[in-house]
């Protein structure tokens, strides 16, 4: 039989996944918002107005360049010692992280520590997200009804959209505020409101039950080398799927400050179109990964990187023409649905490309290597034009990224009938539990073919303990 969740547990697992990826994410948010509209003026006034913002920018993009360290270390603990561990240390650094930036003194008072600092913080915010989205991932599919994986792991990346809401609503009130205020001190609150986020956070996520799938699973002594040993090809397919998330940065950002810092733009307005096509994705998402759980992940996926591959287009083409009746209709539809194809699938799409005892490795390395990319996309966009015309070589970048994860999903096998326990098995010849004479899951059994995997004996778990486990 299929190891079973307790009765609620599925539901249990999604609602925490929505919680706390929104809370952190929303740490994670305020960040880009901040480097959009604020740190181009206080941590690098000293450089032209240009040179400040691709600065800012380039801060955004060194906590993607931390993400695939702390993905290695982050999988190896959550596919070692249990998801729950994971997702509880995630959100403490996070929170302490995000706090501290709103505590930086800024260029005018300690001169060019203060961007050091910065981009310290900035990294202990990548370390963080590295291990937040695919122990989320894991701990809800594997606790999902298999026909529903999709959907329950969805709830992830709609916590991730709520959290992008929390923090651009944040910033309305603070960019209405005089230049002078805002500059002194009104851009530290939404920093300083990371606080709330440890506690709530930390409340929801230590009530989990580990998943009945790794509790059962075998256990690698190094999960990164069995990894890369039995699963090279679907680490390097969802890298380049997860490229794909350079379409969110250079909406959220680079568009941002594209309108704001080159096109002259009121601040408040685009904080907007921001805003509402998040609501309209906390729809989108879970609608659209019910599709996926009925129809197959490749279809909606591959059609949600093609749709923002022709919407980047006439999005910043209306930025460009300063016409807000354009921008609005524009920009709900490619980032509040068409994308939102992309981000109810890749939860589910992503993980069952692996076996459990190595999930939350695959998916934390695959993903953070892809968003290391796409973090530096409003970098590298920015420096091929800074002026109000050179939106199309950004679009024309776009599409290319776009369709290039398209590719890379298209390669995939389709898994979404596959059963919970089978997800990357049958492919690589492993097994992710042993079978008894009558056929019941029993503990996992001695693999000649894998010297590093831990079996202990049917009734004693002799893996590595750690405390509270």
């Amino acid at each position: 039989m299929t190891p079973t969740s307790a009765p609620g547990m599925p539901r249990k697992a999604a609602v925490a996944a929505w919680i706390g990826s929104a809370l952190e994410y929303y740490d994670f948010f305020i960040y880009g918002t901040a480097a959009a509209l604020v740190f181009n003026k206080i941590f690098f006034p000293a450089s032209s107005p240009a040179t400040g913002t691709l600065l800012a920018l380039a801060t955004f993009g060194v906590g993607y360049l931390a993400r695939p360290i702390g993905a290695v270390i982050l999988g190896h603990v959550g596919d070692r010692f249990g998801r729950k561990k994971v997702l509880v240390f995630t959100l403490l650094l996070m929170g302490v992280a995000t706090f501290a930036v709103g505590c930086l003194p800024t260029y005018g008072d300690v001169g060019v520590l203060a961007p050091i600092l910065l981009v310290v913080l900035r990294l202990m915010q990548g370390l963080s997200a590295a291990g937040e989205q695919a122990s989320a991932n894991s701990m809800s599919l594997e606790h999902a009804p298999h026909d529903r994986r999709a959907f329950y792991t969805s709830f992830t990346l709609s916590g991730t959209q709520a959290g992008q809401i929390l923090a651009t609503a944040v910033f309305l009130p603070i960019a209405a505020m005089p230049e002078d205020q805002l500059l002194s001190w009104g851009w530290r609150l939404p920093f300083w409101c990371s606080a709330l986020v440890v506690v709530v956070g930390f409340v929801v996520r230590r009530k989990l039950d580990e998943t009945p799938v790794f509790e059962r699973a075998e256990v690698a002594k190094l999960p990164v080398a069995v990894l890369f040993r039995d699963h090279w090809a679907d680490v390097l397919r969802v890298v380049v799927a997860a490229t794909i998330a350079s379409v969110s940065t250079i909406f959220t950002v680079y568009a941002l400050s594209y309108a704001v810092n080159t096109v002259g733009l009121e601040r408040t307005p685009m904080l907007w179109v921001g805003v509402l096509a998040n609501v309209l994705a906390l729809a989108a998402i879970p609608a659209l990964a019910g599709l996926a759980d009925r129809i197959g992940r490749k279809p909606v996926f591959i059609g949600g990187c093609l749709g923002c591959g022709v919407l980047i287009f006439p999005y910043l083409w209306s930025i460009s023409s300063g016409q807000f009746l354009l921008i609005f209709p524009f920009g709900l539809l490619l980032f509040g649905v068409v994308y939102s194809g992309v981000n109810g699938v890749w939860p589910a799409f992503y993980g069952e490309m692996f076996s459990a005892r190595v999930r939350l490795s695959g998916m934390a390395i695959g993903t953070q290597i892809g968003f290391a990319v796409a973090g530096f996309a409003p970098s590298v966009v920015a420096a091929i034009g800074s002026g109000k015309d050179d939106w199309l070589g950004v679009a024309i970048f776009t599409a290319a990224v776009c369709l290039l994860a398209a590719g890379a999903a298209a390669t995939a096998r389709e898994t979404h009938r596959v059963p919970t326990e089978q997800l990357g098995v049958n492919e690589t010849g492993g097994s992710a539990v042993s079978r008894d004479n009558t056929g019941e899951l029993g503990s996992p059994a001695p693999d000649d073919r894998l010297p590093d995997v831990i079996t202990p004996p049917a009734h004693h778990d002799t893996r590595p303990q750690t405390p509270g486990r």
